[in-house]
């Protein structure tokens, strides 16, 4: 189940969303009193209230709003008890001051804001011991690890226990607090309005995680990055498994360099299934596997992790056939035999993992290869490694390629109006494929347009590489259409 929270400064409002939300499914609804400019009498804020309801005011000591004096507050909070509110969240410090009354239960709370302290099942006992009907425990994460912690402690209580850990490197524990026993978790009532750091919006709670299908049985995957916050790969694996009716959920990872191998050997505790990989961590994720493709070896990353049934771990990358895939297919359509490229002369835009590894592609297929790199130093020793031809960003302009891949991030969302090659560099017939695939039709492949060349589209290179994932995750053909319609809702400025 989810809590609701809505925090506003005029009762009058903070009604109309609770009706809303009512409206809109929600179960149990989070009042935050503090959030109020003046508030005496909350009789209207429950009377016939259109869910069960939490109330809640925090002192500015706790990171909430509340200005008024403590007796002030007390008196709330004792006020809701008497008029029958289905829960009241008193902090551990004051739960003994405020007696048992009438139905109302009693959420006794433990927040910190710095950290996950090691002495997390001593704070637990000493939360039961407030006469808590739940408990509740809520910490700032600062790794992956902390939020396995707080989730082993969630999966062994003996009394409902609400745990998970706020910021990004905890969101996932929001998410899946409830596999492990938590009675709810929390959300706020649009992304524009989050009371909590790391607080996941109510409609993407129910619409992006599926959090009310999520049970005991749910398989865990997610993507590892950092940062992370901008990845589309919970959006379209969660709605292929929607659409295949698979029992799992796919959420993300923020993971930093320095916590890399403790992060990973924690979410091996609670069972995770398999994990996409971006940057920064595709080749470092090499190690952290039993079983490593040759491809995987001779591309030196990785984007894909996952498991067997016999519990072997297995390190892929979808990156390439999902690129070559999407450039044969543009070749095609420029009428070259099977979508080939041999003798062709081909110029990458670029000099990091993805350029490296669709210079691979192009090498082994015949293409004649160029690269061109912002950084010198790092474009002329990936021409060693291929060994192929090399040209200075600056002359890029001066090559006449049959093929134009940009493998930059110029003119990715929100910098729409960038192009990595001008548009009187390219000549007509030419094959241009652009990586980026926020948004799908770049500048560069607006000038491609303009020009009459052949066009191979990131966004299918995204979904293709995608599916390849999801096969490699649940041994089905990935539903290629639903996943293909998820990215562009996703990416589309009517969404945003």
């Amino acid at each position: 189940m989810i809590c609701v929270s809505i925090g506003r400064t005029r009762l009058k409002m903070m009604r109309a969303e609770h009706e809303a939300l009512a409206k809109a499914g929600a179960q149990l609804v989070e009042l935050r009193l503090d959030w109020l400019k003046h508030v005496s009498d909350i009789s209207p804020l429950l009377k016939d209230r259109p869910t069960p309801t939490v109330i809640t005011c925090r002192r500015a000591e706790d990171r909430g709003k509340w200005k008024g004096s403590e007796q002030e507050r007390m008196m709330l909070l004792r006020s809701a008890i008497v008029d029958g509110v289905d829960f009241v969240d008193l902090e551990v410090d004051i739960a003994k001051s405020v007696p048992r009354y009438g139905k109302t239960k009693r959420l006794v709370s433990y927040h910190n804001f710095e950290e996950t302290p090691d002495t997390l099942s001593d704070i637990y006992e000493s939360l039961i011991d407030q006469d808590a009907d739940v408990v509740k425990i809520v910490t700032m994460a600062n790794s992956p690890a902390d939020g396995v912690r707080m989730l082993e402690l969630v999966a062994s209580a003996k009394k409902p226990t609400v745990g998970f850990c706020m910021g990004e490197f905890g969101l996932f524990t929001r998410i899946l607090c409830g596999k492990y026993g938590s009675p709810f978790t929390y959300a706020s009532f649009s992304s524009e309005r989050e009371l909590a750091p790391g607080q996941i919006s109510y409609r993407d709670m129910i619409q992006l995680y599926r959090h009310h299908e999520i049970k005991e049985t749910t398989k865990v995957y997610g993507v590892l990055g950092d940062p992370i916050a901008h990845s589309y790969s919970p959006r379209i694996h969660n709605d292929a498994f929607a659409d295949q009716g698979i029992d799992a959920v796919y959420v993300p990872f923020r993971i930093s360099e320095q916590h890399f191998e403790e992060s990973l050997k924690a979410l091996r505790r609670i069972n995770v299934e398999g994990y996409s990989v971006t940057i920064p961590h595709k080749q470092r994720a090499m190690q952290a596997v039993d079983h490593v493709d040759e491809e995987v070896k001779t591309i030196g990353a990785t984007n894909t992790l996952y498991r067997n049934n016999r519990g072997i771990w297995f390190a892929a990358n979808t990156d390439l056939e999902a690129a070559m895939t999407t450039l044969r297919e543009a070749c095609k359509k420029a009428g070259w035999p099977e979508g080939g490229f041999n003798n062709r002369k081909v110029l990458i835009l670029g000099s990091g993992g993805v350029a490296r590894a669709i210079g691979l592609g192009v090498v082994s297929g015949g293409g004649q290869l160029t690269i061109a790199g912002r950084t010198k130093a790092k474009a002329k020793e990936l021409s060693e490694q291929l060994k192929c031809q090399y040209c200075t960003w600056e002359n890029r302009g001066s090559q006449t390629p049959d093929v134009l891949i940009n493998c930059t991030p110029i003119g990715m969302f929100p910098n729409m109006n960038e192009s990595p090659f001008e548009q009187n560099w390219m000549k007509e017939g030419m094959v241009v494929f652009d990586t980026i695939y926020n948004p799908e039709n770049t500048l560069l492949i607006k000038y491609a347009k303009q020009r009459n060349c052949f066009v191979g589209s990131g966004l299918e290179m995204f979904v293709q590489q995608a599916a390849a994932q999801y096969e490699c995750f649940t041994g089905q053909k990935a539903p290629m259409k639903t996943m293909k319609e998820s990215l562009r809702t996703a990416i589309s400025p009517i969404r945003k």
